[in-house]
């Protein structure tokens, strides 16, 4: 198979990705509209907020079905469900006028959300094959990892100009037109389906409610926050998690989230830095913003707009990212993109002397460069240590892991910047808890720096093809 991206290839990726982008782009599009949205459904913010926060739990709840359902039904025909259903989600959120609607159409939306992006990534990663995977994902890399920071600004210039309730219905035209075109255009996987395959009811029983349980309990952190209630969540969510473990060991049956690719050492770095990335990227989004309008004045708009060196760092870098993974490695690229992501940090630890705000713009940019180094590496050392029937549990570990890092990244954040401001200024407080954005950062130099030095689908560089730890080669069909 050769080895370039031939333009079959792209057309596939360029309808299967706008899923993604949709389903990023909601979890951060409200944040900045959500006082409009209180006010449209007559309801507090204590209250609207779940607005936010059920979307992000329904994402957590639905995710580790994605691998099994690819298995049991076909990536193509889970895709289009999956896209149908955030599109209806998005038109009933959108119609919403009780803040009790707004926030179950959310958690619809949130169900198909959670299933476009790693359903949409494995039958990108069957069709692309090992020698391709790491150019490929640099170039989805842009648009996906450009969403979650693309909706501050589009909620706030969608909230200022139409209203809120366009947050929801601009999803419409862009998901109705992928939903045409992937049933043309992405090619049937009904052959690699499984018939057969039972539902993991145990573990269906016991991964998603222990998940929604520890991210819920770590977001109860504030005053008016019940402590039994907290350590009732936390302990229901370890022992579920914990209970999980011990069944997904021992069944014979295909688990929810197969454990067994963590025997892998490869897999294993890729999804522990998957969940630092992930806690370093989420919680930043959070404490960023929040001291941009609180340090500097600035309007949650113009804040959302400072955050656009970062997306034009990102958009620069990941195209080139996917190429030097594939020439050199994950390593070395990786590496890379932590030192710029700790470099473009390090500015916002100077709060006490408040650094003049090009400063911090340019820091962004830079943080940006980095943040779009190291996607495509850590996609392509997870998809090349797996084998191709293992793609599809490997996407719905990799999601998991992402999201779960992103929630609790962003729950300690909160904890930490609260209790420093109890105890101290407001600058000092925040300069305090970037310093722990730093440390996460950090953290991920450790298994990027184990990642192998060779370019992955290289035949020098692993086992032989078909085995544990490459990737068997797919094609285009």
């Amino acid at each position: 198979m050769s080895d370039r991206l031939d333009p079959a290839l792209l057309r596939v990726a360029a309808v299967l990705v706008p899923g993604a982008v949709l389903a990023q782009l909601d979890t951060t599009i409200v944040s900045v509209g959500i006082g409009s949205v209180a006010e449209g459904v007559h309801a507090d913010l204590l209250t609207v907020q779940w607005v936010t926060t059920g979307y992000l739990l329904a994402v957590a709840l639905v995710a580790p079905l994605s691998g099994w359902l690819v298995h049991r039904f076909g990536g193509k025909r889970v895709w289009l469900l999956a896209v149908a259903v955030f599109v209806l989600g998005s038109a009933l959120s959108g119609l919403a006028t009780t803040a009790g609607a707004l926030i179950a159409f959310r958690a619809l939306q949130g169900l198909g959300g959670g299933l476009m992006q790693p359903v949409g990534q494995a039958l990108i990663a069957r069709i692309a094959g090992p020698a391709r995977i790491g150019r490929l994902v640099g170039l989805i890399t842009t648009p996906v990892s450009l969403a979650p920071i693309a909706g501050p600004v589009l909620g706030g210039l969608l909230t200022t100009g139409p209203g809120w309730r366009w947050m929801f219905f601009v999803n419409l035209p862009i998901g109705l037109a992928a939903l045409v075109l992937a049933a043309r255009l992405v090619p049937p996987d009904d052959a690699e389906r499984d018939r057969t395959l039972r539902l993991d009811a145990p573990g269906l029983l016991l991964l998603p409610p222990g998940l929604v349980a520890l991210v819920y309990g770590l977001s109860l952190s504030g005053p008016d926050a019940d402590p039994a209630a907290r350590a009732a969540l936390l302990g229901y969510g370890a022992i579920a998690l914990i209970a999980y473990v011990a069944h997904a060991l021992r069944t014979t049956r295909t688990p929810l989230l197969d454990l067994s690719l963590f025997a892998g050492r490869g897999f294993t770095l890729a999804a522990v830095n998957t969940f630092l990335i992930g806690a370093a990227l989420y919680g930043s989004m959070l404490l960023i913003p929040l001291y941009l309008v609180q340090a500097y004045a600035l309007s949650p708009l113009a804040a959302g707009l400072a955050l656009a060196p970062q997306a034009l760092g990102m958009a620069v870098v990941a195209p080139l990212a996917g190429r030097w993974t594939d020439r050199h490695g994950p390593r070395a690229v990786s590496l890379l993109g932590i030192a710029a992501i700790v470099a473009g940090t390090v500015p916002f630890l100077l709060t006490g002397s408040r650094p003049p705000l090009f400063l911090l713009v340019g820091a962004l940019f830079v943080r940006g460069l980095g943040l779009g180094a190291v996607v495509p590496p850590n996609a392509a050392a997870t998809y090349t240590s797996v084998t191709r029937a293992q793609v599809p549990a490997a996407t719905g570990v990799r999601t998991v892991l992402n999201r779960i890092g992103g929630s609790i990244g962003t729950a300690v954040l909160a904890i930490i910047l609260q209790t420093a401001l109890g105890d101290s200024t407001a600058d000092a407080a925040f300069g305090h808890t970037f310093g722990w954005v730093v440390a996460f950062a950090v953290l991920t130099l450790i298994p990027a720096a184990m990642y192998p030095r060779h370019a992955p689908g290289r035949p020098a560089a692993g086992p032989a093809p078909g085995k544990t730890g490459t990737l068997v080669e797919g094609g285009t069909r």
